[in-house]
């Protein structure tokens, strides 16, 4: 018996698009601007589908699915941007907290460019 290998055919996922130009082109849902890995991020969390859909409540469960399917086909894409959100959000909160530090604790009334700059800090990823 001869057994020939099958060429793998590319995976379509239903809900799941990348497009150049929306959420850095990046895996999203589609017609969101939903990134994957912010599904992955809860899911990983432990967030329940039901838990998911309360944070993003515009989507479907088949979206939901969709999303996790891609985030498990595609692991070491995935990982690599919710890796590189977090370490985004230390560093932006850092700097805040350095700007902070610098003006008693408040904002500045009259920030240079360099300091409106500085993004102010972001629920994400959420506080428990």
């Amino acid at each position: 018996m001869i057994f020939e290998m099958a060429t793998a055919k590319p995976t379509v996922y239903t809900y799941v698009t990348k497009t150049p130009g929306v959420c850095g082109g990046k895996a999203r849902v589609e017609g969101t601007r939903i990134r994957v890995n912010r599904i992955a991020f809860l899911h990983k969390e432990g967030a329940t589908d039901e838990k998911i859909r309360e944070a993003y409540p515009d989507l479907t469960s088949a979206q939901v699915h969709a999303a996790l399917a891609y985030y498990y086909d595609n692991r070491e894409e995935i990982d690599a941007e919710v890796e590189a959100d977090a370490h985004f959000f230390e560093e932006a909160d850092r700097k805040w907290d350095e700007l902070l530090a610098r003006h008693g604790g408040r904002p500045p009334d009259n920030p240079t460019p360099e300091e409106r700059a500085i993004p102010r800090p972001f629920p994400w990823p959420p506080k428990k």
